[in-house]
């Protein structure tokens, strides 16, 4: 019999990457953040405005789902005079890839 302080002791990672991960998860867990997504993978490059147009969403609620996929690292800002861009991070279309195994 093996004694108990022989065995090895289950170590969990970091917490650190955890949360990292959750923060990631969090970004896209929401239909209107997928749509996002999806849109500017067909259409990268596309202002807050266009975004809320083409989805035919509240701007406000357009702003607040792009900030969010930003804080998880799967949404870019570029300014490009007044206006803002966006596109998909790399992690963001492997992201979708994942998805769209689930579906």
């Amino acid at each position: 019999m093996i004694h108990p302080n022989k065995l090895m002791k289950f170590k969990p990672a970091k917490t650190k990457n955890y949360r990292r991960l959750e923060r990631i998860v969090k970004g896209f867990a929401n239909h209107r953040r997928i749509q996002i997504l999806e849109l500017l993978q067909k259409e990268p490059e596309l202002s807050v405005f266009e975004i809320s147009d083409r989805l035919n969403i509240n701007f406000k609620t357009a702003s607040g789902h792009i900030h969010r996929l930003e804080i998880a690292g799967l949404v870019m800002k570029r300014s490009q005079g007044l206006c803002v861009r966006h596109k998909l991070t790399d992690r963001a279309t492997s992201i979708l890839k994942f998805l769209r195994i689930l579906e």
